[in-house]
């Protein structure tokens, strides 16, 4: 039961540089950024005046039922979105499948943090009866995944994880466990995010985590550089149609790669730093090699977590280099948040998609706005230009507040 083979059949995403696979991947490999100064509220009294905002894309239509578009939050219309477009682009036909082994699991780092902010400046202004009765639903972190399944009747396992920007990773890495343990036979897994808001902006920028490069906003998000300042936020959702190699086969799926390994971890060190010689993200790279049966010298891209912050970065390399040892000097690491931003709780679900066409194209995408690298962070990064490489095995990392580490690994199918 253990052995069964798990595959990636359908991608879906909704992001700042592209609201479709293929929009996304064109701009991913050009280069392109898609950090503005945000629009969803003035930034007047602000220190961080732009982000990765997801527009041109009508994501009422996505639901069935206009009404349940109207009574969820925007973190939930991104999953929704993204959830069909991974279904359709794996031809996943749901009244042909046994709904009872059809599982999803959705997480989001936050929720719905616009609707909490809404209806609470209504509590304030108008009264406690004046309060939605849907303020509760709007907000907690589940209803993506619930109101996904209740769009197409997938009556298997349903959870959300939350655990911070590694919640994509650990979303899917569950999910790839339960099919793997026999218990469901297909998920729909990932991520979405929607935090671009006055709270959100407001509370990370007191952190000072967030970067102040207003003036050049593209050129903000610069993973690994010695003049970067901070991550920007960006919104979105990246959803997976991961299955059980045998019932892909079966339903005649088109198959992009095999998801092979899984790690996750704590550093148990400190709310919001990593380890310092990042031991915590080492040993979770080193379980998803040992679930994936794979050597260091295996793994030809690693999109990294890269957020662009002063200290995580190097943590970050550290890690590689004890994780993959000298190999860690000839693999091809990027960071893709320098064009999406940092999508929070999404950004594992983008990346891994980034990843898994990467080893269907034979294209790395860049790390842009790597002028001047960290002298610390002297791995190749791929700077500012894709490069064209057979991708056998790709490592995918996120790492969340909290000390929370997941790691996911794909190779290439064979048969």
């Amino acid at each position: 039961m253990y052995n069964r083979r798990v595959v990636i059949t359908g991608l879906g995403v909704v992001s700042p540089i592209g609201n479709d696979v293929a929009t996304f991947w064109k701009n991913l490999t050009e280069g392109r950024s898609g950090i503005q100064p945000y629009t969803a509220f003035p930034s007047e009294g602000y220190d961080c005046k732009i982000a990765g905002e997801v527009k041109g894309i009508d994501l009422v239509s996505f639901f069935k039922n206009p009404k349940d578009a109207r009574r969820a939050d925007r973190f939930t219309h991104f999953a929704m979105a993204a959830a069909k477009m991974a279904l359709a682009d794996a031809g996943f036909d749901a009244s042909t499948t046994n709904p009872e082994r059809v599982g999803v699991m959705i997480g989001s780092g936050i929720g719905g943090l616009q609707s909490m902010e809404m209806e609470t400046k209504r509590l304030y202004e108008k009264g406690p009866s004046r309060v939605s009765p849907f303020t509760i639903p709007m907000m907690i972190s589940n209803m993506a995944s619930g109101l996904v399944s209740m769009e197409f009747g997938f009556c298997g396992p349903n959870m959300s994880i939350v655990t911070a920007c590694a919640t994509s990773n650990n979303t899917i890495g569950e999910a790839w466990r339960i099919i793997k343990f026999g218990d469901a036979d297909a998920f729909v897994a990932g991520g979405t995010e929607a935090t671009v808001s006055p709270l959100g902006i407001a509370g990370f920028a007191s952190m000072r985590a967030l970067s102040t490069r207003n003036n050049e906003p593209e050129k903000a998000s610069r993973p690994f550089d010695k003049d970067r300042d901070g991550f920007v936020m960006g919104e979105g959702a990246g959803i997976l149609v991961i299955e059980e190699l045998e019932h892909a086969k079966r339903r005649g799926a088109s198959i992009y790669c095999e998801l092979v390994g899984y790690g996750l971890g704590a550093d148990a060190y400190h709310m919001t730093s990593p380890l310092p010689e990042g031991e915590g993200a080492s040993r979770c790279m080193q379980m998803a090699m040992r679930h994936a049966q794979i050597n260091a010298n295996e793994v030809d891209y690693i999109n990294a977590h890269g957020t662009s912050t002063p200290i995580g970065d190097i943590c970050e390399t550290k890690a590689v280099k004890h994780a993959l040892g000298e190999h860690a000097y000839k693999v091809s690491v990027s960071s893709t948040k320098s064009m999406t931003g940092h999508l929070l709780g999404a950004a594992g679900g983008v990346e891994l998609a980034a990843s898994v066409l990467a080893i269907k194209h034979g294209i790395i995408p860049p790390t842009i706005n790597l002028d001047q690298p960290d002298s610390e962070c002297d791995l190749d990064y791929v700077p500012n230009v894709a490069r064209e490489a057979k991708v056998r095995v790709a490592m995918s990392n996120s790492f969340g507040f909290g000390g929370h580490n997941a790691t996911l690994i794909i190779k290439e199918f064979l048969g």
